[in-house]
């Protein structure tokens, strides 16, 4: 018999799939609310991690990227005093805590602003070797960490000069909300940096210093744990083809504590693309993000439901296994044993007739066969065989009683309605990591300016065509910001130029430091201008690449993210769009609207949860607030997704409840689906075939489709054939008889 074929291997795997679908039925559906933290909350914990990383890895790698540049700039130019070079970074740049600059040969401090650098960690003999300007970590006196950032000025004549800046490991930008806190966790596990605790000297009670001792205990255990899990490869601490991230991240849960427990999301710093290093993931750092998540014990599922699902799945499952192998198996079994019987000449026993379909009509025809072995004649023969239930019908009954289980599962049980839970928390995460993505949007356009601003002050007014060049080209390869630079005069020619054809030529420089074009309707332009001093006009204008800002959009569990103008006209997205269009709802439109009105002095974000129907939509906007060239724009962001997307229970649930479903109709389709090719079509051919034959079809032979068990009686019947006399024959073997009778 072939070992796909047959009767039996369909009926087979039909019985181990449902026993496995059973089984998983029973696990898959009952575990669905057993947890203390909706999956989506822990989820959700995680994806602000990995923002917090990515923020402070972009902030690491941009203070020490424009620290060089900034060197390489004066270095190209004619030597200044070192306060100038102080005094000319700090009126671009705001982000370093301190600078200095020190002659490498002497020690000599000869600048310094902003607070002390820590001078006396620096080994100036090592800075000549290989990764010898890296940054590097500083822990100060009072238990803080700085990390140090270097760049080399050197002029012809004059001894080096190590331009240095301190900067502290916090994040830029990150929205905490309520009772979230965050941390810098190093390679060690120790914490070297926290938001969002306050110090013990900053509360009144002892219950409050308690609090805030526990918050710190819970903190610090889970900086060691993600410390640890931070340690092993990104590929091989994710499931399988979960994608996302490109570092190492997680979730973390902790103890219950007063009704709450902790949930913590850890990542470890990656780089933007996936096998590569930067300065900032090279320092081995991690961020731990966690919040306190109320338990609500009314939440938490029975798991009858899915004990029940198997045990009418087994109960179905059983009665249609019984069925086909009583109506379809046995029959033909029977008619393979019988076929055999009369090959081998045993024509004494009459033909054991099956009850039902195209066995009934062969166990007929193989009864007349029989006879006419017997020397019958074969008009004589009269069918007996039964056509009221086919076996494609009985293979069809199978499949109904199998979509009696699954088709509720699939199309009503455990819907989700419009009764569902969504964890505030989700609303809250939603606008905190919009407000995040918002002021990283708004920074990334500052550092642009600032960048500009940085360009236009060291080309000055003595600075030639060849020179500007080289500065614009340095800029631009140093930064993916930016399609092109250029510099233009006070009519709008082109002065320098790098980078892609200037869209922006042709126009007088404008007096906005960062606006948008509409360039007939095709892609937003974003231009940033920084006048030059000296030119009388003169300015350096940079056109920011649109891939750019969607790239910082591309969050995993925001849905889709828009960046919208002060008319709400659309600017960018992590998903397809159509430039200058408005939102795609009034509800969207209205929230963008009521969050950009100013209370307190500024906008504040704001994340609201609709329902419609079953339709629930979890929706958070964030204007640019914070200052700088882009606050002007007075753009937002604004982040939508459907509630069914996450995996809260009910959803959960629902949708386990229709994989079920569609597993059991998957199983049913596939065993009866190959049942039917195998044996259902050729039993029926076979069937006409042996009516024939038994009613005096000599000449047509018969050919085994399949080695299995209707190929076998057909093999059968072929050697039926050949031993039945044919029409000649019988006529001359009348005619012999008559001869022989009158002699």
């Amino acid at each position: 018999m072939s070992l796909i074929g047959g009767i039996r291997p369909p009926i087979a795997v039909l019985s181990v799939l449902l026993l496995a679908l059973a089984g998983v039925t029973a696990l898959t559906l009952g575990r669905v609310g057993q947890e203390a933290v909706p999956k989506a909350v822990k989820s959700s914990q995680q994806h602000f991690a990995e923002d917090g990383a990515i923020a402070l890895r972009a902030s690491i790698d941009e203070s020490v990227t424009d620290l060089t540049r900034t060197a390489d700039l004066f270095n190209a130019s004619d030597p200044v005093p070192a306060d100038a070079v102080l005094d000319k970074i700090g009126s671009v740049y705001q982000k370093w805590m301190g600078t200095a600059v020190v002659e490498i040969r002497s020690g000599k401090l000869m600048a310094a602003r902003g607070e002390n650098v820590p001078l006396a960690a620096i080994d100036r003999s090592k800075l000549s070797d290989d990764h010898g300007l890296d940054p590097r970590m500083v822990r100060l006196e009072n238990g803080e960490t700085r990390l140090l950032a270097f760049s080399v000025l050197a002029w012809k004549g004059q001894p080096q000069q190590l331009l240095v800046a301190s900067s502290s490991l916090r994040f830029p930008g990150i929205s905490l909300g309520n009772y979230r806190s965050i941390a810098v966790v190093g390679d060690d596990g120790k914490v070297l940096s926290t938001d969002g605790i306050p110090e013990p000297e900053q509360v009144s009670t002892d219950e409050e210093r308690a609090e805030v001792k526990a918050s710190n205990e819970r903190l610090k255990g889970f900086a060691e744990t993600a410390a640890k899990k931070s340690r092993s490869h990104p590929l091989l601490s994710k499931e399988p083809g979960s994608g996302g991230y490109l570092g190492v991240s997680g979730h973390l849960i902790g103890e219950r504590h007063l009704g709450e427990r902790s949930v913590a999301g850890y990542a470890s710093l990656a780089a933007p693309e996936a096998g590569e290093s930067t300065v900032a993931t090279r320092l081995g750092l991690s961020v731990v993000a966690m919040v306190p998540v109320a338990e609500d014990p009314k939440r938490s599922t029975s798991s009858a439901f899915g004990l029940l699902a198997a045990g009418a799945l087994l109960l179905i499952g059983g009665l249609t296994v019984f069925f086909l192998l009583h109506t379809v198996q046995r029959p033909l079994i029977r008619l393979f044993l019988e076929s055999r019987r009369l090959t081998r000449g045993d024509l004494n026993r009459p033909v054991s007739v099956p009850k039902f379909g195209e066995a009934a009509r062969i166990g007929a025809a193989l009864e007349r066969l029989r006879r006419q072995l017997t020397g019958e004649p074969a008009a004589k023969a009269k069918p007996t065989g039964r056509r009221k239930l086919g076996v494609r019908t009985l293979v069809a009954v199978a499949g109904v009683l199998l979509l009696v289980w699954a088709g509720p599962l699939l199309l009503l049980l455990n819907r989700a309605g419009d009764s569902v839970q969504v964890p505030q928390q989700m609303v809250n995460d939603q606008r905190e990591r919009t407000d995040t993505l918002s002021d990283r949007v708004r920074r990334a356009l500052n550092e642009g300016h600032a960048d500009l601003t940085s360009v236009a002050s060291l080309i000055g007014a003595k600075t030639e065509g060849d020179e500007m060049d080289k500065v614009l080209d340095s800029t631009l390869n140093q930064h993916s910001r930016y399609r092109s630079l250029y510099v233009i005069d006070k009519t709008g020619d082109v002065l320098a130029e790098a980078g892609g054809d200037p869209r922006g030529a042709g126009d007088k420089p404008s007096d906005q430091p960062v606006r948008v074009v509409d360039e007939d309707g095709k892609e937003p332009v974003i231009i940033g201008t920084a006048e030059v001093p000296g030119r009388q006009g003169a300015a350096v204008v940079g056109e920011f690449r649109i891939e750019f800002l969607n790239s910082m959009l591309k969050r995993p569990g925001l849905g889709e993210v828009r960046v919208v103008d002060k008319d709400r006209k659309i600017i960018g997205g992590n998903t397809g769009y159509r430039e200058f269009q408005g939102l795609p709802s009034d509800r969207l439109d209205g929230l963008v609207e009521g969050t950009g009105q100013k209370v307190g002095g500024k906008p504040r974000p704001s994340g609201v949860l609709y329902r419609t129907g079953d339709d629930i939509q979890i929706a958070a906007a964030a204007p640019f607030a914070g200052g700088g060239a882009a606050e002007k724009l007075g753009w937002s962001v604004v982040s939508w997704q459907p509630a069914s997307a996450l995996a809260i229970p009910e959803y959960t649930l629902q949708n386990r409840t229709v994989l079920a479903g569609m597993l059991g109709v998957t199983a049913a389709a596939g065993c009866l689906g190959w049942l039917h090719i195998i044996v259902v079509r050729p039993l029926r051919k076979l069937a006409e075939q042996a009516e024939a034959l038994a009613d005096g079809d000599r000449k047509t032979v018969l050919y085994p489709v399949h080695h299995d068990e209707v190929g076998a009686v057909t093999r059968s019947l072929e050697l039926i054939r050949q031993q039945l006399p044919s029409s000649a024959q019988r006529k001359r073997d009348g005619a012999t008889a008559g001869l022989a009778g009158r002699n």
